[in-house]
């Protein structure tokens, strides 16, 4: 048995007090890290967009996003997304996915349908089916997609793939709110069906503090005047 202050002991001694140093240091970056975790999501904020036409006119289902300037956001795919035919049409007429989502077009019609997109995001048919189709389509690249039927012709829809967890639909208002909005700078971005200019939405720079934002977005819609 060895003496109590022989230099085995000691070493043994100064191992665990390291050990011990080590797991406060390692306690107090985990209590930084929370603290810091909590004062990103404490200051994160609303962002308020009324869509309107020139006119003054409430835009439904505008689709509004926000896009860092610098970084990016990470996303994941969503799931269970569906678009459904229903009295020869598609239902709902916009929705919005995160880049990877799949969809997938039941026909609840007792008519045949064929979906297509020629859209450069996303190129697809799905030929005559009823029901179900066997797998469902995967929107993998950001952008606008229009959806037709080659046997109907009034039926048409769009998806807008984004490649942001910031985004939010306008209601019958005009009105949308994206929320979780950290600090910085964006491009916000405001895409509606009737744009005159179809395709790309409109962007214009948006700088984000630590209070809720309301601002307005008036689109040059078809048949408007600029």
């Amino acid at each position: 048995m060895q003496p109590h202050g022989d230099p085995g002991h000691r070493g043994s001694t100064a191992r665990f007090q390291q050990v011990a140093a080590v797991l406060r240091h390692l306690c107090k970056l985990a209590s930084i890290a929370a603290i810091a975790l909590y004062g990103c999501s404490a200051h994160a904020v609303a962002v308020d967009v009324v869509v309107t036409d020139r006119g003054g006119n409430p835009l439904a289902d505008a689709v509004v996003t926000l896009v860092p300037t610098t970084g990016h956001l990470p996303v994941q795919p969503m799931s269970g997304v569906e678009i459904a035919q229903v009295h020869r049409q598609f239902s709902p007429k916009v929705t919005i996915v995160t880049v990877g989502t799949a969809i997938a077009f039941p026909n609840a019609d007792t008519v045949r349908h064929h979906v297509y997109s020629f859209s450069p995001v996303k190129t697809f048919e799905l030929k005559l089916y009823a029901g179900v189709p066997a797998a469902p389509v995967v929107f993998d690249k950001p952008g606008i997609a229009v959806l037709g039927c080659n046997i109907h012709d009034e039926m048409v829809a769009w998806v807008v793939v984004v490649d942001t967890p910031l985004y939010a639909r306008s209601a019958a208002n005009g009105k949308a709110r994206v929320e979780g909005v950290p600090a910085g700078n964006y491009e916000l971005r405001i895409w509606h069906s009737e744009r005159s200019e179809p395709g790309a939405p409109s962007s214009t720079p948006l700088v984000v503090g630590n209070v809720d934002i309301q601002t307005r977005a008036a689109l040059v819609t078809r048949g408007s005047r600029r």
